[in-house]
């Protein structure tokens, strides 16, 4: 059998080191919170509001480092909330997603595209995937027993790099559908 960490992941946003100098200011670095469970990746003490058409979120935690483009990562809830249409997405294809403005203490800063919900996602290190027969773009079902909850969870894309930590990742939509806890495992099931 063969099992992965099911990691929620909250709503949070990625910047460029350009947005992060216009919403904090001249010269601002993002300060390390805690470390998240894949390598290099942390949450900082930052944190935007997030505006769309119909209201805003507030409090949204950036995480570091800073990437290559801006990304807003909210669950389908969030984006209706919002008035931001739904756009299901890999992190880092936001090419025609909608947008949004973030606000800050020193500025805001309005993003023509980036927001997404994060399609399901498992993160493996190549020695992973091979010894479980899966490889990169794969996409697999994971079975999650949770208490009165059980699921599976389909369309789940496997994204294999050695710079990661293997763990699988869902909204909170989704941990709360399935009523996700800590240190749940789900089976990896590659077709069904």
């Amino acid at each position: 059998m063969a099992e992965i960490l099911v990691e929620t992941s909250a709503r949070h946003v990625h910047v460029t080191k350009e947005t992060l100098e216009i919403l904090f200011g001249k010269g601002a670095e993002l300060t390390k919170k805690k470390d998240l469970s894949q390598p290099g990746q942390f949450a900082s003490e930052q944190r935007v509001t997030v505006v769309g058409p119909k209201k805003e979120l507030a409090n949204v935690s950036i995480l570091g480092p800073c990437r290559s483009a801006d990304q807003v990562e909210l669950s389908a809830t969030d984006a209706r909330s919002i008035g931001v249409d739904i756009a299901i997405r890999e992190s880092g294809d936001i090419a025609g997603t909608p947008g949004c403005t973030l606000k800050g203490p020193a500025g805001e800063v309005t993003i023509k595209e980036g927001v997404i919900v994060a399609k399901r996602h498992i993160h493996l290190t190549p020695e992973t995937a091979e010894k479980l027969g899966v490889q990169n773009k794969d996409i697999v079902w994971v079975k999650c027993k949770t208490n009165g909850r059980e699921a599976i969870l389909g369309d789940v894309v496997v994204r294999v790099s050695d710079k990661f930590a293997d763990a699988m990742h869902i909204d909170t939509d989704e941990s709360n559908a399935i009523s996700a806890t800590p240190n749940l495992m789900g089976e990896i099931i590659k077709s069904l």
